[in-house]
């Protein structure tokens, strides 16, 4: 088939793979000026399905109402407040009921282990190296932030997830590198977990995808699709006036927030939302002092990731305001946390050395898992909505999506996952 794909993000660009090795003709059609630009560039990196969970769960309501009031809350609604954004609000506390959030969790990690196995045979098969470091350690400030964990823990035992409950001591044997002055109650260690520079990953799939045909079209703008011709494309490069028409057997979503707009008028009515994440990355100081790995902590949801020669701390989910402003107080939670955890581990800017400091929009649904496959439109396709998960996410929804278009049952129960979810 002749196949068009609209983004060029982790989830684009991992569908294009899928197809192309599937041996579909494979255009994609991407709004900046290369692959993974938006929110797949400067992301947590957290690639391993031990965490992957909703955001919709039960007391989370009741925690972001508490964040109004505190500094360095990790959950934020912000000024203005737009009309979609509060419809998502509503349906995102509905999806915080207890038998909704079962569902979606269980639909969300068979997706994710799934997907670990995929991105780890793409990784041997196409022998990609990349930054990245494998274990993952929770850490726990408090007694009561210890309390607090073990429904998650408990969820990690239902599902089979390895991980070890450790004390400080412990803790300080998997990361050398903590604050000998930071005094904590211990942590939670994942060790099939890992970190991984999304962006890397996604470029050298990109050149894969490439090296079987595919064709990747920057700096161009999609319009809307076309109810009387879903799978004719307008497209305008940016350095052109006027748009191309050029049609498809098959067009394949994975734009991110702005698929809501391009299928709307075909009738499909996706809840996307953009919930804002916050990171700086910075280099390495002393290779000593930094983390061997990946660290979450767990009261200020801030992940400290070591990336190669780098640092990246990262955290946030912030709801509203203005996307282009970055609120100062995130980015201050984000140097605190590093400097508790791990003071002399990175060239800040006091240094004279260039620290990156991002914000990104993670295309979130109110309930938690991405929709995948067909949408009923004839030739129209999505991949779309994986929130904070994309990374942990995006190879087992690519190869779903191929499978599918193929006429192939995916490997894994896709369950919950198709556009009938949407239905309100």
């Amino acid at each position: 088939m002749k196949v068009a794909i609209v983004g060029a993000g982790i989830i684009g660009v991992t569908t294009a793979y899928e197809l192309a090795a599937d041996g579909h003709e494979v255009t994609v059609f991407e709004r900046h000026g290369a692959a993974a630009l938006g929110t797949s560039f400067a992301n947590a990196g957290v690639a391993g399905p031990g965490y992957v969970t909703p955001w919709a769960a039960p007391g989370m309501a009741g925690k972001l109402a508490r964040s109004l009031f505190s500094r360095h809350a990790p959950l934020r609604v912000c000024w203005p407040l737009a009309a979609h954004e509060v419809r998502w609000m509503m349906r995102w506390r509905h999806a915080c009921e207890l038998e909704s959030y079962l569902a979606n969790r269980t639909r969300l990690q068979r997706l994710a282990f799934y997907s670990a196995h995929r991105q780890r045979q793409l990784e041997e098969d196409l022998q990609l190296e990349y930054d990245r470091s494998s274990g993952y350690l929770m850490l726990l400030r408090s007694e009561k932030d210890r309390r607090m964990a073990q429904p998650g823990l408990q969820v990690l035992r239902e599902t089979g997830v390895r991980f070890a409950e450790v004390d400080a001591d412990q803790a300080r044997a998997l990361e050398p590198a903590l604050n000998a002055d930071t005094v904590f109650a211990g942590g939670v260690h994942l060790p099939d977990d890992e970190v991984g520079n999304c962006r890397q990953f996604a470029l050298l799939l990109k050149n894969q995808a490439q090296a079987l045909g595919a064709r990747f079209e920057f700096n161009c703008t999609v319009a809307p699709l076309d109810p009387a011709q879903p799978a004719l494309l307008r497209i305008t490069r940016h350095s052109d006036a006027a748009p191309l028409a050029t049609r498809f057997d098959a067009v394949v979503m994975c734009g991110g927030l702005a698929s809501s707009t391009l299928l709307r008028p075909v009738g499909l009515r996706v809840p996307l939302a953009a919930v804002h994440g916050y990171s700086i990355s910075a280099p390495i100081r002393e290779p000593l002092n930094a983390p061997r790995s990946g660290v979450m902590d767990e009261r200020y949801k801030v992940a400290i990731s070591r990336l190669g020669n780098r640092v990246r701390v990262s955290g946030s989910a912030e709801i509203g305001g203005a996307p282009d402003r970055k609120r100062p107080s995130a980015i201050q939670t984000l140097y605190k946390v590093l400097h508790d955890w791990f003071p002399g581990a990175a060239q800040l800017a006091n240094t004279g050395a260039a620290v990156q400091e991002w914000k990104g929009a993670r295309p979130m649904l109110p309930d938690g898992p991405p929709v995948l496959g067909a949408t009923g439109v004839p030739g129209v396709w999505i991949n779309i909505g994986h929130g904070a998960s994309g990374w942990a996410l995006s190879c087992g929804s690519a190869r779903v999506v191929a499978d599918l278009m193929s006429g192939r049952a995916p490997e894994v129960d896709i369950e919950g996952l198709g556009v009938e979810r949407l239905a309100p």
